[in-house]
């Protein structure tokens, strides 16, 4: 294979002895007919330096995305997120360590109690906001929440023993402290009464 060597500055010459500048090193799919046709030359050149902005962006896209090795950037997923859940798992997980209930704590543990301890509230919430509505209030307080609770059955039942700060009591009045009602039988009888 002949070498070319490139030729000087074209203002330097006159446009008869002008040789085209032609790459000592011909890329891969250069062949010997676009070494001597500088047209087809130019469009392989620019053909390369399409594939080589092409192959350049996905190696740009392939760092940030992640491809053969470790993404080099890659975001954090929280356990919450991954369960559904809006309460702490992560912190749950740690409070459960910490409190050393048992020697090891499972990974479906926290996500579990997450999601019991999320119903739950969501719940007792539901209830109270009804409540407050009721009251016409926009704002839950104590009260509400123990309305919200000694009126449901089951949560009265697991709230059975707890006393809510603020909470009050329902508003009961016995039966027997209620006053007589006095209807019209009382005054037949007792007209017929003192009849006789």
């Amino acid at each position: 294979m002949r070498m070319w060597q490139s030729t000087p500055h074209p203002s330097s010459q006159s446009e008869s002895t002008i040789r085209p500048y032609i790459n000592p090193r011909p890329s891969h799919f250069q062949s010997f007919a676009t070494l001597q046709n500088p047209s087809i030359q130019s469009k392989g050149f620019q053909s390369y330096q399409s594939t080589a902005s092409v192959k350049m962006s996905s190696n740009a896209a392939s760092t940030t995305k992640g491809g053969r090795g470790k993404p080099k950037a890659s975001k954090s997923v929280s356990r919450s997120s991954k369960a559904g859940l809006q309460f702490p798992v992560g912190r749950i997980a740690r409070f459960l360590k910490a409190g050393k209930y048992a020697e090891r704590v499972g990974a479906g543990a926290p996500v579990y109690l997450s999601a019991v301890l999320e119903y739950l509230a969501a719940e007792v919430l539901e209830l109270a906001g009804n409540a407050a509505r009721d009251n016409k209030k926009n704002r839950i307080v104590p009260r509400h929440i123990q309305l919200a609770v000694r009126n449901d059955e089951e949560l009265s039942k697991l709230l059975g023993h707890v006393t809510i700060a603020n909470g009050g009591v329902l508003p009961n009045i016995h039966q027997t402290l209620l006053p007589k009602k006095t209807g019209g039988r009382d005054k037949e009888i007792g007209s017929a009464s003192q009849e006789f």
